[in-house]
């Protein structure tokens, strides 16, 4: 079943054109691996599609209905956002609230849900990430693997259709790498749907069902991963996938 669909999305920064009339249809259960070189436009594709930048151009749509992103209402914006995670390279966890706080705060603050409520929901999803023991630590007392599963905790405490991934694993020394991938495996065998922007290729290639590879704003390939990785069509991403394996 499809959960939205982005079609002709372009975007412009002072007058170079970083995104060029791309598409991208997403299905409920999909692990969308978005790949490509710095620069290629993936991140700004999916913060325009959350609404993070303005698009130039474009539609999206979302639970039958389809809007315009250029010019969409911020009470549409919102609608959609609370069907929808989004976890960033930084984590963006408020410094001065322990994991647990960072986790309530949206559905007590955007959902008014009841403290309490809110409170059982986040120690689940806490749990989920094996962080319930540390739900009372602020994130100067985290390493950067366990702030960012706490934003991962966050992304799912409000029961989202689709998450989204920005290079969530960018930021992190390379031994803390593998405890956020492991949730993330773990997300997408239990069904969660997911877009991500990723330069880990041995995840792109042993989770996700579907990889993109952008270039210069636009879709240079796109194709089932096995198919993806063992059948590429284009010299580019032969060459793309030679690079980063050979790492």
């Amino acid at each position: 079943m499809k959960i939205l669909e982005a079609a002709h999305v372009s975007k412009s920064f002072d007058g170079q054109q970083v995104l060029k009339d791309v598409s991208l249809s997403v299905n409920s259960g999909d692990v969308i691996a978005i790949l490509g070189p710095s620069g290629s436009g993936k991140t700004t594709f999916l913060r325009c599609i959350n609404f993070l930048e303005r698009a130039d151009a474009g539609t999206i749509w979302f639970d039958g209905r389809e809007y315009d992103l250029h010019s969409m209402r911020g009470s549409d914006i919102s609608r959609i956002r609370m069907r929808t995670g989004f976890v960033f390279q930084n984590y963006n966890l408020f410094r001065n609230k322990t994991a647990l706080q960072n986790v309530t705060e949206g559905l007590i603050v955007a959902r008014h849900m009841p403290k309490e409520q809110a409170e059982q929901i986040a120690i689940e999803q806490l749990r989920r990430v094996d962080m319930q023991d540390r739900r009372d630590h602020f994130p100067s007392q985290l390493s950067g693997g366990q702030q960012q599963r706490v934003a991962i905790a966050r992304a799912m405490a409000t029961d989202p259709e689709v998450i989204y991934f920005d290079e969530p694993t960018s930021a992190l020394d390379p031994e803390l790498i593998g405890e956020v991938l492991s949730v993330m495996r773990d997300l997408a065998s239990q069904g969660m749907t997911m877009v991500v922007v990723t330069h880990e290729m041995t995840f792109a290639r042993n989770v996700s069902s579907r990889t993109i590879l952008m270039e210069q704003g636009v879709i240079a390939e796109e194709a089932p991963t096995q198919e993806f990785f063992e059948n590429p069509k284009t010299e580019r991403t032969k060459a793309f996938i030679r690079t980063f394996m050979n790492r």
